[in-house]
């Protein structure tokens, strides 16, 4: 018999898209043995600041970031919806998509998940898909009672274990590369007009340029 799709959904702002998330879902496709990455932009995060260009433009950048990379997909749902974006949303919306018994995964980084908490409706996550968290090597903030209490037992130690069901259970992972890139540096950097070479894509670095993405040091001249 064919296993079941394993699919995962990657959220953000992106803003803008980076190395160090491209290089994240790669790995992350690879540890995990993915069928699919969706890498999806929120137009407005509840618990962030509103970016700085707008959800189609940090589409746009993402689609041409991605390019052809196996298993990647840049996915526009939640711009699709009106108002803050919630992942329960979005994780209802690929669990439909893919069928009851595809292997759901939300990946998010060690920072997010301190905050799982606070999201909305967090404990029904769990009912949609499991969550990896990418951890951070050295982040030494432990996590807080009431998210130890929303996960319960739910923590597996390997793939396998994970993957021998849809939903509902938490897997730490630690990538290979672990690229400490920050989309806020790159912002900053783009602004006091120095270059970001390296940092992001090619093709992503010459259409923040010619198009003045957060460029706004070129007021000042």
């Amino acid at each position: 018999m064919t296993r079941p799709p394993r699919i995962a959904m990657l959220g953000g702002t992106f803003d803008p898209v980076h190395n160090g998330h491209l290089r994240s879902a790669v790995e992350l496709r690879d540890a995990l043995g993915l069928d699919r990455v969706h890498m999806i932009p929120a137009p407005q995060p509840p618990l962030r600041d509103t970016p700085q260009v707008s959800p189609q433009q940090r589409l746009e950048l993402l689609q041409m970031a991605i390019g052809d990379t196996p298993g990647l997909e840049a996915d526009a749902r939640e711009l699709e919806r009106d108002g803050p974006s919630y992942s329960v949303d979005t994780l209802r919306s690929l669990r439909h998509e893919y069928g009851e018994q595809a292997r759901l995964v939300m990946a998010i980084g060690w920072d997010a998940f301190l905050r799982l908490d606070q999201w909305r409706k967090p404990e029904q996550l769990f009912a949609f898909a499991h969550l990896v968290v990418i951890a951070r090597p050295g982040h030494a903030e432990a996590p807080s009672t009431p998210l130890m209490e929303l996960l319960g037992e739910r923590e597996v130690d390997s793939v396998s274990r994970l993957m021998a069901s849809p939903h509902g259970q938490v897997l730490r992972v630690t990538l290979p590369s672990a690229m400490a890139i920050s989309a806020t540096h790159i912002r900053q950097s783009l602004e006091q007009g120095k270059s970001i070479r390296f940092l992001v894509p090619e093709t992503v670095e010459r259409t923040i340029l010619r198009e003045g993405l957060y460029q706004r040091w070129q007021s000042a001249y």
